[in-house]
């Protein structure tokens, strides 16, 4: 644990070298990693997983949740933690963050990677039956988690790989606090993106996701990496909003190929 701003933030540091700082995606906990990402990293880097606010066994303080607060507090725990510069990966949500974090603090960041990601959320938007389920995911029944299950991963992938997800969720996976997700959809939902901004964005970025990602579709990406003076677009077949769990050697592989 350290002090960041008005929060106790929880971390984690797996292995030496460069530091690479993973950033938790809408609803996910540091537990939520897919461990043979964390174990290919760590072999490289000073990898640094940390509860966002609100989640895990990080404190929700006193401040508006945003994703510019979240990317403050990102800022601060590397600042707590004496991390002058790092590569930065973020995740769904985290790739706002991530975003954020780089355009308020440029000379903090080295390579960005920005998984399932977008700059706007309105202009490549879910589908309605998506955002209906979304909205709906909250909750320990067994339906819900089948409805969150779908919207993550591909059905054939599903219906062909149920011990590997069983490997994935039934494992401690912390405190996923339900007043905290509302209110992170809601700095979503504020939020006014990067799109007239990015431009400005000089950073070497990564900007990956799976071509089925039914949450955030891949189209977010493209236009994305359109933006993105200095970026490289890796879509992934038959892959969704999770594909770090779907292909767990692949995304790694090309992850550090991108950071060599």
């Amino acid at each position: 644990m350290v002090k960041v701003e008005d929060i106790k933030m929880s971390y984690r540091i797996y292995g030496d070298g460069y530091p690479l700082l993973l950033i938790m995606g809408y609803g996910g906990t540091m537990n939520l990693w897919e461990e043979r990402l964390l174990r290919s990293f760590s072999k490289k880097y000073k990898v640094i997983v940390f509860d966002n606010r609100g989640m895990g066994e990080t404190s929700s303080g006193h401040k508006a949740f945003t994703i510019e607060q979240f990317a403050d507090d990102t800022y601060e725990l590397m600042r707590a933690l004496n991390i002058e510069k790092a590569h930065v990966l973020g995740w769904s949500m985290g790739a706002s963050i991530a975003q954020e974090l780089a355009l308020r603090h440029p000379e903090n960041v080295n390579k960005l990677i920005l998984y399932a990601s977008l700059c706007h959320p309105e202009i490549f938007p879910p589908g309605p039956e998506v955002l209906s389920k979304l909205e709906n995911s909250l909750g320990a029944s067994t339906e819900k988690a089948n409805d969150w299950l779908r919207l993550i991963f591909p059905a054939t992938w599903i219906k062909h790989n149920q011990d590997r997800i069983r490997e994935i969720f039934q494992r401690p996976l912390g405190n996923m606090n339900s007043e905290t997700i509302i209110k992170q959809a809601e700095a979503i939902n504020k939020w006014e993106g990067t799109c007239n901004r990015i431009p400005f964005l000089h950073h070497e970025t990564l900007v990956i996701d799976g071509n089925d990602d039914l949450i955030l579709p891949s189209e977010n990406s493209e236009y994305l990496a359109s933006k993105l003076p200095n970026s490289k677009l890796v879509l992934i077949a038959e892959a969704g909003h999770a594909l770090m769990f779907q292909y767990p050697d692949k995304f790694s592989l090309i992850i550090n190929m991108f950071l060599d």
